[in-house]
């Protein structure tokens, strides 16, 4: 029997694969690269998949509370933010939103405070009262504040947290307890 499998290898070797399976399968040496190959793409796979930071979501960076501490600034929005500790963010918005109406310049104001939790360099914030479908996130990155809003929170008709803020104070924002 092992005569016949040597005479099939010789005479397949002569006349060339015939199949994409012959190519693929044909030798011991296409196996090993494919087995080589699928190693290195899994091994790729699991480095891109790794967590940068310690405890941090993959692809995000933990920041520190002179990177996200003070008071950062979008046209007429501010947010106001100091690290606890822990995770935890002390967080106080406020917004307007203004327009022009038969009567002249007008403006819708509203505010929300509470304690946002972060990861990373993302925070997660609901004002306290707000709607259940609230959610304010916080992404420090570059020396800026990328906020996005989901659902209503309350501030007011046209009064969004949304948009890109700068830092423009690193001092101990004052919030109402601290009045």
């Amino acid at each position: 029997m092992t005569a016949g499998i040597l005479t099939q290898r010789a005479q397949r070797k002569k006349r060339g694969p015939q199949r994409e399976s012959d190519l693929l399968c044909g030798s011991l040496h296409t196996t090993r690269f494919l087995a080589v190959l699928f190693c290195g793409i899994v091994l790729t796979l699991t480095a891109t998949a790794a967590p940068e930071g310690k405890g941090s979501a993959a692809g995000s960076k933990d920041v520190t509370a002179a990177q996200v501490n003070g008071t950062w600034e979008c046209k007429l929005n501010s947010l106001q933010v100091w690290a606890l500790g822990k995770g935890k963010l002390q967080i106080l918005f406020e917004g307007t939103y203004e327009y022009k109406s038969p009567q002249g310049p007008m403006a819708n104001t509203g505010q929300g405070s509470g304690i946002a939790t972060i990861e990373g360099d993302t925070a997660i914030f609901r004002p306290e009262g707000a709607e259940e479908g609230c959610k304010i996130t916080m992404k420090f990155t570059g020396g800026k504040l990328i906020v996005k809003q989901e659902g209503e929170c309350g501030f007011g008709n046209h009064v969004y947290a949304e948009g890109t803020y700068k830092k423009t104070s690193s001092k101990k924002p004052t919030f109402d307890q601290d009045r």
